[in-house]
């Protein structure tokens, strides 16, 4: 399309819209490279870019739109957890308000313009939350938080990362489910369902919203909740990004002062106690005050670590985790804190500037000896083909190889339910253990390299894990790979893929959401 022929569309498009394009004038903006013009016309922005969004957004609102060159464009454009991210837009939309996104909406739709949206920009995806050639909408500046006056429901703006909640919390003496670690952004773990330190307690995360304030295709401001679009309500329970744009998310508080938590690690000749100890938990986890994200760290040797936390201000060493701490350690970081400073402590892990990825697998058991069985067939797969990657890639260029274990215990799935139905359509009589591959590398180059290397890792650990009868096809968002892509909602369960994808054309009719803004897990891409 020539630029003449996008002007004209940009300016028919401000016409519809009835905004206010605004005096012929410029702005500089110093960037770190060099000074560009900040263009407030679409024959200005026309000037700089071929893309019909960015020359509509910037006619309709131009000091939200940022091209390359630019400060902000340069900042938000690098505000990634992992390499893997960053890609290249033709402009970054910074909107501040739900009406602002919602004229975003209509302006991308009437130009036919690809677009992606990031929150947190924690998901390790290429494509999930930034996009080439097209708009980077932003959601940084959406920054709403504030409790209810019964203090009983925060709501949050989806700028936020989950360190930052806890810590503005933290003087009302309250908590909310969020994540684990303090880099997190808060709208990619609610959508995702959402593991938290508090599951054995209330549940997934996305259970403790009781409000979402929301985007559609047709770019109306809407809520949904257990009373209006209560269908809408409960697909965002793990739907992710397939029925529109968050603005604000309301979610229920509880008290909260200090946890009894830290990092207590293993050495490599206990290994095999650390996992039976896993196993132990996971089937025999009684008190829902109690959480553990246990992994195995590939070294020379190896070494085992668990994250153990308590929901208590005054106790210690309580007796569900003792399979754990009965264990000698060579180092134990475990004492009374906040949340904020226990997530902080975590968010060491979270290195940026480096290329990640995560993939996500499920079993499902009846007994110890299941529980048991599965772990060591993860353990063992996934430790036995480390040298296959190492033969393929420097072993100096991966920072880190490991494997985790989430246990979602009965108590965890008993409140839950309790809460009413989400997305995820887990078993509540059952035990599942999700597990996550973890690797971090420099050199782009051996991206396909390790992407490979997962996924056949996955394949030979499905083909296992079926064969003993404790294959579950759940995956953990948050966890999981973009090759996991394919399929995915026919792992929820209760026919909740179907589900879905049937709430998803009801206020999608004409699938913005899967086509427009195709990054992520869509449910247009996950038929498999």
């Amino acid at each position: 399309m020539h630029t003449s022929t996008l002007l004209g569309a940009a300016l028919q498009l401000c016409a519809l819209l009835g905004i206010f394009a605004g005096a012929a004038a410029k702005i500089e903006l110093t960037s770190r490279s060099n000074i560009i013009v900040q263009p407030q016309t679409s024959a200005q922005a026309a000037e700089i870019t071929r893309n019909s969004g960015c020359i509509g957004l910037t006619a309709a609102s131009w000091a939200l739109v940022f091209y390359p060159g630019s400060e902000v464009y340069h900042y938000e454009n690098q505000e990634f957890w992992s390499l893997t991210e960053i890609l290249a837009p033709s402009c970054v939309f910074r909107p501040t308000n739900a009406q602002e996104v919602g004229n975003a909406v209509k302006i991308l739709q009437t130009t036919n313009t690809k677009f992606a949206v990031r929150g947190g920009g924690h998901m390790g995806i290429a494509g999930a939350n930034n996009i080439n050639d097209g708009v980077l909408m932003v959601l940084s500046n959406i920054t709403t938080f504030r409790l209810s006056q019964d203090q009983t429901v925060l709501s949050v703006g989806p700028s936020y990362k989950w360190g930052d909640v806890y810590g503005l919390l933290q003087p009302s003496g309250l908590a909310v489910q969020g994540g684990r670690l303090s880099p997190i952004g808060v709208p990619g773990l609610l959508l995702g369902g959402g593991i938290s330190f508090y599951g054995n307690e209330r549940g997934f995360a996305c259970d403790d919203v009781v409000n979402y304030e929301i985007i559609l295709a047709d770019g109306s401001v809407q809520d949904a909740n257990k009373s209006f679009n209560p269908d809408l309500y409960f697909a965002l329970k793990g739907g992710s990004s397939n029925f529109g744009i968050i603005t604000r998310f309301d979610i229920e508080t509880f008290p909260g002062l200090k946890v009894w938590a830290g990092v207590y690690s293993i050495s490599a000749e206990y290994i095999t106690a650390f996992l039976e100890a896993i196993a132990n938990y996971s089937m025999n986890a009684k008190d829902p005050k109690s959480a553990v994200i246990p992994a195995v760290v590939a070294g020379d040797p190896n070494i085992a670590a668990v994250i153990l936390f308590y929901n208590s201000d005054t106790v210690g060493f309580p007796d569900d985790l003792l399979p754990f701490t009965n264990i000698p350690s060579i180092s134990s970081t475990l004492a009374f804190k906040t949340l904020q400073q226990f997530s902080d402590e975590t968010a060491v892990v979270v290195v940026p500037d480096l290329n990640d990825l995560f993939a996500s697998g499920t079993i499902r058991v009846t007994s110890y000896q299941q529980a048991l069985t599965g772990i060591n067939l993860i353990y063992n797969i996934f430790f036995d083909r480390i040298p296959l990657l190492y033969s393929q890639m420097p072993k100096e260029n991966i920072t880190i190889i490991e494997i985790d274990w989430e246990p979602i215990t009965s108590l965890w799935l008993k409140a839950s339910a309790a809460k009413g139905p989400n997305a995820l359509g887990l078993d509540p009589t059952q035990i599942y253990i999700c597990y996550a591959q973890v690797v971090e590398w420099t050199g782009s180059q051996y991206n396909r390299i390790v992407y490979d290397w997962a996924a056949e890792n996955e394949k030979t650990i499905t083909d296992a894990t079926q064969e003993a009868g404790i294959y579950d096809p759940f995956h953990y968002m948050g966890d999981s790979a973009g090759f996991q892509i394919p399929g995915f909602y026919n792992g929820y369960g209760l026919g909740n893929g179907a589900k879905l994808e049937a709430i998803s054309r009801k206020y999608d009719p004409k699938r913005v959401f899967q086509n427009l803004m195709p990054g992520g897990f869509k449910l247009a891409h996950s038929e498999g």
